[in-house]
């Protein structure tokens, strides 16, 4: 849902009983216009069409509304990503290549939610709901590593799914920041994003160990190994066991 359409609308509803979302849909044009640290409590309440004591209605503070923000936005990011990777069909690679298209896509489509999400220095570890919401978005990456990493060639070393899921997350989310952004911080790129993370993503599977050449599918054992196009990558996290998706197990 996009802030820009639904604003007036939120405003309106205000009068009609809707105040929360009415604050939520004003921070997130906040958000748009001066990024996640950019505004006040009072900003949103002005922008909401209403008093600055309104908004301690729904929210303690304006930490707690954007974390309302940053949740939704996982919730939809999650959606985003367990659609491309539909359960790895038709095959691991063509399905994993679709997740690194739809994180890259999210960054430039929703960069009000993004911001919030990773930009906002939020403490995730003290809102149980953005944590969860965190959780179950990686976990979709973290599925898609699991898969890929079964595709390890015989006689090379499988390596640990969640080193790659946090590995990929890395590579992909630097991407995004960087060069796939919707709005005006994103830097120019003489190649798509999604080429550069192919690329990126390329490299770090030969490392691996992984072939790099695309072969039929068969029906009867695994799936075929992994090839250039599967770099397409989704994202990994820079802390190991915490990050800005919360404490990964």
């Amino acid at each position: 849902m996009s802030w820009r359409k639904e604003q007036r609308r939120a405003e309106r509803g205000y009068h009609h009983g809707n105040l929360k979302e009415a604050l939520l849909q004003a921070a997130l044009g906040l958000i748009a216009e001066k990024g996640a640290a950019g505004f006040t409590f009072a900003d949103a309440a002005r922008m909401a069409g209403v008093s600055p004591a309104a908004p301690y209605r729904h929210f303690r503070d304006r930490d707690e509304l954007l974390s309302s923000i940053a949740q939704r936005g996982f919730e939809q990011f999650e959606a985003r990503l367990t659609a491309a990777w539909d359960d790895g069909r038709p095959d691991t690679v063509t399905a994993f290549e679709r997740v690194g298209k739809a994180y890259l896509a999210f960054a430039r489509e929703e960069p009000a939610f993004y911001s919030a999400m990773f930009e906002s220095g939020l403490p995730v570890d003290a809102n149980p709901a953005l944590m969860a919401a965190g959780e179950r978005a990686f976990g979709v990456i973290r599925a898609a590593a699991e898969r890929l990493a079964a595709l390890t060639p015989p006689g090379t070393p499988r390596p640990p799914a969640m080193m790659m899921a946090l590995h990929i997350w890395s590579m992909s989310h630097g991407v995004a920041s960087l060069f796939s952004r919707g709005d005006a911080a994103r830097r120019k790129l003489p190649m798509s994003p999604d080429e550069l993370l192919e690329a990126e993503v390329l490299i770090y599977l030969r490392g691996l160990g992984f072939p790099i050449e695309r072969r039929p599918t068969t029906k009867t054992a695994e799936p075929p190994p992994v090839p250039p196009e599967a770099s397409s990558g989704s994202a990994s996290s820079p802390g190991g066991t915490s990050g800005p998706w919360g404490k990964l197990k």
